[in-house]
């Protein structure tokens, strides 16, 4: 039986993905060693959803705890796995601005490096499978803060009649900008994707995502924007707004539309492919319009507090298009909107979160 291999298979994108690929038939190995709870504290544990999918699939889902870092391990499992590997989904990742200020070596060697290690094991022992990399929109830098923006009344909006008003393409630059320290590993691991994919002529994908999201979220104040604003409304806990009037706007995409999004590469796989993907001006969202729609959804009040310096390379607007894939995927379309992806946020998890908020009352 083909062999879905993912990384980060306990976080969102990966745990999405092994439940999508083996409704397609595939045998599942995760590759999770749980760093989000290091990253973050043990609020951000993937560990309940590692439980969730060993009792989903089964004897389907095999789990290994090491490192991507881990470059023979890596390797050896690549080498006795071989041609069983059907597809290579890389959701494991670093994802914080923040924390890779504090750590630059830790935060490269696990974007970057780590990268290149899957790349070259799966070049030597299965490299016809699709490899497909959960890239980011940070990969260009701060430039979106360069385009033309207009401040309304609870967000930021790009001109009407600029060439981007339905959404930022593949072709904007990614140089002379500021990307901070994880926007530029990131971008590191980007090419080595697109390269391989190009010079060993490989089934390559990256999907430069903007927010992702979805009730699998192990939501910190770091990382998980959408989640962590449901979080804070449920738990009570105040929430900062960093810098932007908090008027800056994120497209979402739900973790499940963007495996899709995968599984229409997997079954007509292109080499060195480069794609921007994201909710769009189907879904998309301002911090503030967040915090009051999540106040709708709970029917609880967030609480929050306003921090005039915003994050170094944060974007004020960003909105993808998702145009290039749509073109060469033309089945493939967005089913959540912001509403929904925060109604099911609060109906999944509220239940999951509130004993903790109880816990430290």
């Amino acid at each position: 039986m083909s062999i879905a291999l993912i990384t980060g298979s306990c976080g969102l994108v990966g745990s999405e993905a092994a439940l999508g690929f083996a409704d397609l038939g595939l045998e599942v190995v995760g590759i999770d060693n749980d760093m989000r709870a290091e990253f973050f504290g043990a609020e951000a544990s993937t560990e309940w959803n590692r439980r969730r999918l060993a009792t989903r699939l089964g004897e389907r889902y095999t789990h290994h705890s090491f490192d991507v870092r881990d470059r023979d391990r890596i390797d050896r499992l690549f080498r006795r796995l071989g041609s069983a590997v059907g597809v290579v989904i890389h959701t494991a990742a670093q994802p914080s601005h923040d924390w890779a200020a504090r750590q630059p070596f830790t935060d490269f060697d696990i974007n970057a490096t780590g990268t290149l290690n899957l790349l070259e094991a799966a070049r030597r022992h299965a490299r016809d499978a699709p490899f497909i990399f959960t890239s980011t929109n940070k990969v260009y830098g701060d430039r979106p803060n360069a385009l033309p923006l207009i401040e309304q009344e609870t967000r930021w909006e790009i001109e009407p009649h600029h060439p981007y008003a339905a959404g930022i393409p593949e072709e904007m630059s990614v140089d002379a900008s500021l990307h901070s320290l994880f926007g530029a590993s990131k971008l590191a691991a980007d090419v080595l994707v697109q390269e391989y994919g190009r010079y060993f002529d490989m089934p390559t994908a990256c999907f430069r995502g903007g927010t992702l999201t979805g009730p699998s979220h192990s939501p910190a104040e770091l990382h998980g924007f959408l989640a962590y604003v449901m979080r804070c409304a449920v738990t009570g806990t105040c929430y900062s707004i960093y810098g932007h009037k908090g008027k800056q706007v994120r497209d979402a995409i739900h973790s499940s539309d963007l495996v899709r999004a995968f599984q229409c590469f997997f079954r007509a796989p292109r080499a060195g492919e480069v794609y921007n993907i994201g909710g769009g001006r189907f879904s998309n969202i301002s911090v503030i319009e967040a915090i009051a729609l999540a106040e709708e959804v709970s029917g609880r009040p967030v609480e929050w507090r306003y921090v005039d310096a915003s994050r170094k390379g944060d974007h004020t607007w960003w909105i993808g298009d998702n145009g290039r894939f749509k073109s060469h995927f033309a089945e493939w379309a967005l089913t959540y909107d912001v509403r929904s992806i925060l109604d099911e946020l609060y109906e999944v998890n509220v239940e999951r979160w509130l004993p903790r908020a109880a816990r430290t009352r």
